[in-house]
């Protein structure tokens, strides 16, 4: 069996010139091959760059665009073939983009090794831990601090027992963040987690150590990227000094930089996004610093139903895999790109046993959001 193409496909709710949020724009990437099986994947990125690391044509020795280092090869052969792309893509690659792209290959691949030996992703992986994973719900707050207690609330009456919000004016604002923090923790009462994301508006590690101190009151589980991954220095002093749990890494590639920020910035949970820092290959190694280092991992994960099964498979068969993020994205990326999504039920999403990702793609979807 060989790899006869690499098929990438940029979807975008939003027409173009007009501002696009989180979960309103996914790139898919499907790997074909010659003995019928094609296996999908996704990056969580900028689709147009991500489009350009794979299809772009070789330059140099370091600057191979990642379909033409594959086409001919076994899709079977997942690790050889990371280390291909990784080698000959790290002047363009190596960090960012460049991984982002390779990531979506990689869980294509797993796909693909799944429905050829017909057992389901995380056999392949070791065999699962769970037949269910207990999930948070994630969501964009409203900008009138208020209008929150209702979407937390609701949040709550689904199941779930653990929220998230962040992103939209979320950290903009240090008396809007209050009020935020304030209505949602009186809306869902005291016995539900609540996290917050800051997707590093806060800037400072001074400023960030502030606002957890006013936000004491509110009992939050963890802060998250309070401030950019690159201050490791930052984010060791805020640990020492916060009550909450210190989450990031949502934004980091690869085992070289978790390694870094496991080992100096001293948080209490990594948020590797699978579609971002490698792919599935490369999270297990991610997961075993983690465990090295005793530092819990919780997979970031806002994008389609794609990233939802990836991230599913790998924490099943994670032994201390035991909590997701789940999305409550209304785009419709989230809601009808997958024709088969792992659905939300009493605090949990099911484990599927199909055989690779277990995933169908809506073509509907596909035609009518292709750019």
């Amino acid at each position: 069996m060989r790899i006869t193409d690499i098929e990438v496909i940029c979807l975008r709710v939003p027409k173009a010139g007009q501002p696009s949020e989180w979960g309103e724009d996914a790139v898919i990437v499907k790997v074909h091959t010659d003995a019928g099986f094609t296996g999908i994947g996704e990056a969580d990125s900028s689709p147009a760059v991500i489009k350009a690391c794979i299809e772009t044509a070789q330059s140099n020795l370091y600057c191979y665009g990642l379909r033409e280092l594959l086409i001919g090869e076994s899709p079977l052969e997942i690790e050889r073939l990371w280390n291909k792309m990784y080698w000959a893509s790290n002047y363009m690659g190596r960090r960012g983009a460049g991984i982002h792209a390779l990531s979506a290959i990689d869980i294509a691949l797993w796909d693909i090794a799944g429905q050829f030996y017909g057992v389901p992703v995380h056999t392949l992986l070791g065999g699962k831990y769970r037949n269910k994973i207990r999930a948070y719900g994630t969501f964009i707050p409203d900008s009138e601090p208020q209008n929150n207690r209702e979407i937390a609330a609701a949040l709550v009456k689904q199941g779930f027992t653990s929220i998230k919000f962040g992103g939209g004016i979320f950290g903009d604002d240090p008396e809007v963040d209050y009020q935020i923090v304030r209505n949602v923790r009186e809306a869902v009462g005291e016995n539900i987690e609540v996290q917050i994301d800051l997707a590093s508006k806060w800037r400072t590690p001074g400023h960030s150590a502030q606002m957890c101190k006013r936000l004491e009151a509110f009992n939050l589980n963890w802060v998250e990227e309070p401030v950019l991954a690159d201050d490791l220095a930052g984010y060791a002093r805020l640990s020492r000094k916060i009550q909450p749990k210190l989450a990031g890494g949502e934004s980091l590639t690869t085992r070289y930089e978790f390694k870094a920020f496991l080992e100096q910035a001293e948080v209490d949970i990594i948020q590797p996004d699978i579609t971002r820092c490698g792919g599935i290959t490369e999270m297990k190694k991610i997961y075993d610093l983690a465990q090295l280092n005793g530092t819990q991992l919780i997979p970031h994960g806002f994008s389609t139903g794609i990233l939802l099964a990836a991230s599913v498979h790998f924490l099943a068969a994670s032994e201390h895999g035991t909590l997701m993020e789940y999305s409550q994205s209304s785009s419709p990326l989230f809601t009808d790109l997958v024709s088969n999504p792992l659905l939300f039920k009493e605090g949990y999403v099911p484990v599927p046993d199909a055989p690779g990702l277990g995933i169908e793609l809506n073509q509907d979807v596909i035609e009518k959001y292709k750019v």
